[in-house]
């Protein structure tokens, strides 16, 4: 097991992994920015480092300066987290070639199922179901044979990343040209790579994904599935698991062309599969995450199985100690609730001063959380600052429990979205478990969000 883990990270997932590292007996050395010189988990930490000034780019970003800092404070292994480094393959192979253990995929994998377009590609050597779609286009006239072949609607997707950067909707020909140029823009710009390419566009979606874990011996969990529908602009708003559109042989069919695929391809540590689930309650795979992801709580507090200390373990090269996951059983349901620092209505970022922080408790109730009253929200980077988990025997009853602790989460001195996810919870559309992906766009659109 390794000594003494550095983690490449800020904020909750942070502390989420401080946590993790602490129970094993592994001391931990958090980096940070001039920034987040007080941050929690700077605080909590065995040893800190900083590395540059407040921009990400000049230190969360900095790879020659975090690789110096685990080389001066004797860590033998990186954790990435999630965002930042945590799927940038150059990085974890400069760890290797530094005599650093990287806490994810080995770069090969990385590169195999992080990239869209090669993910497809394995996708489709091992029978993950897929909507048609194309390699990578060459130019705005290849994009426009393409859809014509595919028929319109079709949406644009950045091979090298996610989070809605770089995605287009395309409804007829006439938009491709202007879709392609700032697609690919928008592409380079996040991702240094302005490779795109097309996809059948499903109108109402559901977004759901399957939370997978491999060792160096061969074992390949799958641990079901996320609900992850609730979404403005690609980005997660609230999770859930189990998915209520989801059945007992549906996800028996699709765990085992994961375990499959994962198992085929030498992939170890954690990963998620995310597939959009159509109208008809059809699957399609869409890409892989290749770490450990934000909503990782649900499926933990679903299965009682602590995901971080697991990947930590199959990063080290151990034996993952864990029953087959064909045969289950899973406990009740949970629904996380992300809280960011943002206007409730406009979701303008709103950083500055905590006057008064007091997160909720409870039966069932967990708080993932990087902040505490005095400190002030840097306007620098992501604007989460905790996650809610509630946990119960059923869906109704995780829907109620979490209520209650979004009325008592007090945060005082900056506006958060906790009001939107009050008024999410009362959608009829959440609460029948039928929610899409377009569910907070109508709920925007019709102004529910100022009532």
């Amino acid at each position: 097991m390794f000594r003494k883990i550095l983690i490449a990270n800020r904020g909750e997932i942070a502390v989420r992994v401080l946590r993790a590292a602490r129970e094993m007996g592994i001391a931990t050395v958090a980096i940070h920015s001039e920034a987040d010189a007080q941050a929690l988990h700077v605080r909590f930490a065995d040893e800190a480092v900083c590395i540059g000034p407040p921009p990400a780019a000049k230190s969360y970003l900095n790879i020659p300066s975090i690789i110096s800092a685990a080389e001066v404070t004797g860590a033998d292994a990186i954790h990435p987290g999630y965002g930042f480094l945590s799927e940038n393959a150059h990085f974890a192979e400069l760890c290797g070639k530094c005599g650093l253990n990287f806490i994810g995929p080995s770069p090969a994998a990385m590169r195999l199922w992080g990239d869209k377009v090669s993910a497809r590609r394995e996708a489709t050597r091992h029978g993950l179901p897929l909507l048609p779609g194309t390699g990578v286009l060459k130019n705005a006239e290849h994009a426009a044979r393409e859809a014509k072949s595919i028929g319109f609607p079709v949406i644009l997707k950045a091979s090298g990343g996610g989070g809605g950067r770089g995605m287009r909707i395309v409804r007829e020909e006439s938009e491709v040209p202007r879709a392609f140029e700032s697609a690919t823009a928008e592409a380079m710009a996040g991702f240094r790579n302005p490779d795109v390419y097309l996809e059948r566009y499903v109108g109402t979606p559901r977004h759901i994904e399957f939370q997978v874990l491999a060792d160096k011996h061969g074992g390949v969990w799958t641990f079901g599935e996320r609900e992850c529908s609730l979404q403005r602009r690609h980005q997660k708003i609230i999770e859930e698991a189990p998915s209520p559109a989801m059945t007992p042989a549906l996800r028996a069919s699709m765990g085992e062309l994961i375990r499959k695929a994962i198992a085929a391809t030498d992939y170890t540590t954690l990963g998620t599969l995310e597939f959009l689930m159509d109208e008809r309650g059809e699957l399609f795979f869409m890409e892989m995450n290749t770490r450990v992801q934000v909503e990782h709580p649900v499926t933990e507090m679903t299965t009682g199985v602590d995901l971080v200390k697991e990947q930590i373990r199959a990063a080290a090269g151990l034996r993952i100690d864990l029953p087959d996951t064909r045969r289950w059983n899973f406990r009740g349901h949970a629904i996380e609730c992300r809280i960011n620092a943002e206007d409730p209505v406009t979701f303008a970022p709103w950083p500055g001063a905590i006057t008064e922080y007091y997160p909720p408790g409870g039966t069932g109730i967990r708080v993932d959380s990087g902040v505490y009253t005095g400190w002030r929200v840097p306007s620098h980077y992501d604007s989460l600052i905790a996650k809610v988990i509630a946990h119960a025997p059923t869906r109704d009853e995780a829907l109620r429990r979490m209520s209650g602790a979004l009325d008592e989460f007090i945060v005082s001195g900056i506006r958060t979205n906790i009001p939107l996810h009050k008024r999410l919870l009362r959608d009829p559309e959440v609460i029948s478990g039928t929610m899409s992906t377009r569910t907070i766009e109508r709920v925007i659109a019709d102004g529910l969000l100022e009532k």
